[in-house]
């Protein structure tokens, strides 16, 4: 087969604008440098029967009717809504936090006074950022504030980002809300459902068409080189024409010539329990490292809609510094935002533009943190863009 367009990567990025260009009559290569299509969203059955999420858990929840429809094309869903709890002073209490948490937290008298207080500054049924309510003109609720960004945000940030508190830029967790109601649900949006029979069932049924081949074990740097003095690429040792999205590393891409861009990534301790290990999917440990030094414990099969009895399957979840030679730490999850990694990422797209069949697409190639639905609708477009649509 002769190709229109080659694809580094088959997470959500690289497959969706795959099957999108698939279905216009494009034939599409996907080469993916792992053992396993779906990305980061990769799950299978383990053997506990339990569906367990490779790389942490995804949990799908959108407002976007385009993500929606698209997805829905591969995948029958059912409902999940998402409760996260948190322990704090030794007790768990919801979170995102809300007025249950001061409940929990805070004798009954004081408990329901902080209440009042929050609803005649704000109203019920609202989501103030915490950065707003640390700013607030009354003390009472300003001292609340502390305590809650201190007993939720600051410990569990520190431990996410390898950051001390006087490191930690308030607009990370500024945006983060507290909900002044009794709804527990981490996400309010309109869609919370998950994929049937998985993710990698639903990656299966995406990439299932005539015009789309996909290679795994291949990295595409084995194969292509690229020229950005002279904005060539050479696929096989030929000269290619055509359309690369490319979802991987964007240092990767021309060879670290600009140095390493910094990421963060996790290590999971997975362990075999008997029957039920804890009361929701995941708990969340905004504590010091000290005491804890994990973030939280996720529980797999309590997303599934019939879940095993006797046995269960949890996540200890770790974070670390991406090393991409390392034995722990070699897959970059999360980009490191900061003034001299976006100044380091924009002198490597700069390179980029100047090879005009290269389009980079995706968390890594693109350095922002997208959701999955999100990136589905960006893939969406970017392909349609290709199209001339």
């Amino acid at each position: 087969m002769s190709y229109d367009v080659i694809i580094a990567g088959a997470g959500f990025a690289g497959s969706t604008a795959a099957r999108v260009l698939a279905d216009a009559g494009k034939k599409v290569l996907i080469l993916e440098k792992r053992n396993h299509i779906g990305g980061n969203a990769y799950d299978w059955m383990d053997e506990n029967d339990v569906l367990r999420h490779e790389y942490g858990p995804h949990i799908f929840h959108t407002n976007s009717e385009k993500a929606i429809e698209f997805l829905s094309r591969f995948t029958d869903w059912y409902t999940y809504e998402h409760r996260v709890l948190g322990y704090i002073k030794g007790k768990l209490v919801p979170i995102p936090f809300n007025l249950t948490s001061i409940e929990k937290l805070f004798d009954e008298d004081k408990a329901e006074h902080l209440k009042q207080v929050l609803i005649a500054s704000y109203g019920a049924d609202h989501k103030i950022p915490i950065l707003e309510l640390r700013q607030n003109w009354d003390p009472e609720i300003r001292e609340l504030a502390d305590f809650i960004y201190e007993n939720v945000f600051q410990y569990y940030t520190m431990k996410q980002w390898g950051l001390q508190v006087e490191e930690i830029d308030p607009a990370v967790t500024g945006r983060v809300p507290v909900l002044i109601s009794y709804d527990d649900r981490y996400f309010q949006d309109s869609f919370q459902q998950m994929p049937s029979d998985g993710y990698t069932k639903l990656f299966e049924r995406m990439l299932d068409h005539e015009n789309i081949e996909v290679q795994l074990n291949v990295d595409i740097m084995d194969r292509m080189t690229v020229n950005p003095e002279e904005g060539t690429v050479y696929f096989d040792n030929e000269p290619f024409a055509g359309t690369v999205i490319y979802t991987g590393l964007l240092d990767h891409l021309l060879g670290y010539q600009l140095g390493d861009l910094p990421y963060r990534s996790l290590d999971f301790d997975v362990e075999t329990k008997e029957g039920n290990f804890q009361p929701v999917a995941t708990v969340n440990y905004p504590t010091p490292a000290e005491t804890h030094p994990y973030t939280r414990i996720t529980e797999y099969k309590k997303f599934m809609k019939n879940p095993p009895i006797m046995k269960t399957t949890i996540a200890v979840e770790y974070p670390m510094a991406y090393d991409r030679q390392g034995e722990k730490g070699n897959v970059p999850y999360y980009p490191i935002f900061n003034e001299a990694s976006q100044k380091q990422y924009d002198a490597y797209a700069d390179l980029v533009r100047k090879i005009p069949n290269i389009v980079p697409l995706g968390r890594l190639a693109e350095y922002k943190y997208f959701n999955m639905d999100a990136i589905v609708e960006h893939a969406i477009d970017v392909a349609e863009g290709l199209l001339g649509k």
